[in-house]
């Protein structure tokens, strides 16, 4: 009877053990899986929260862009507001570089860049500003108004065919009003019908102090 009591004495415990044996182990499955989830979770968020602060700062860099785009040109002042326009009288090689492509006027000597303007060229085609080597004419004057264009200038200087083809300022209506719409091209695109425009400043200063004969190259 004792030796019976005492097997199943036995039993019990030995049951209990194993009992205990598996929830410890229960405990320890979990615990695991726990700490699993929980760093995947916090894997997630920080991818999360990553991609939107990707997001975030391709959207700051879209919108500076096209802020930077859209900056309005400043078509009355010159287009180097920090930089004094160069003294004529200090550079005897003087010459104009003009790019159609880049809608710039390059003032130049010799190899040094003195001034850079903006400009607006003619339109590809029929209105193509003419490209090659020609010189500033001695034709200029204040102000013309062309009434088959419906369009005028002030500030003009001729540098092909005598009076035909001129730097000059942004254009005008028949009121001698500047047409804005146009004068916000400058720099950007080609609009004109072959002359090369130029803010109101510049196109004064040229008129006031580009010598005549000076180089002109438009590419």
């Amino acid at each position: 009877m004792k030796l019976t009591t005492k097997f199943i004495l036995y039993l019990t415990l030995s049951f209990s053990g194993i009992v205990l044996l598996f929830g410890i182990r229960s405990m320890v499955r979990n615990s695991f899986a726990f700490e699993a989830t929980r760093a995947q979770a916090a894997s997630t968020s920080h991818s999360n929260s990553s991609h939107t602060k990707s997001k975030t700062r391709k959207s700051s860099v879209s919108h500076k862009t096209a802020a930077a785009t859209a900056t309005p040109v400043d078509w009355h002042g010159p287009s180097e507001s920090n930089h004094p326009y160069p003294n004529v009288q200090n550079y005897p090689n003087l010459r104009i570089d003009v790019s159609v492509a880049k809608q710039r006027v390059y003032l130049k000597a010799g190899n040094k860049l003195l001034y850079t303007m903006l400009a607006t060229t003619g339109k590809p085609g029929a209105n193509a500003t003419p490209k090659g080597d020609f010189v500033i004419q001695p034709e200029r004057g204040l102000h013309f108004y062309n009434a088959s264009l419906n369009e005028g200038a002030n500030y003009w200087v001729s540098f092909k065919d005598h009076g035909v083809y001129l730097f000059h300022s942004v254009p005008v209506d028949a009121s001698d009003h500047y047409i804005a719409s146009k004068a916000a091209l400058l720099g950007k695109r080609s609009d004109s019908h072959g002359c090369v425009r130029l803010s109101i400043s510049d196109a004064k200063w040229m008129y006031e102090h580009i010598p005549v004969n000076t180089p002109v190259h438009i590419q």
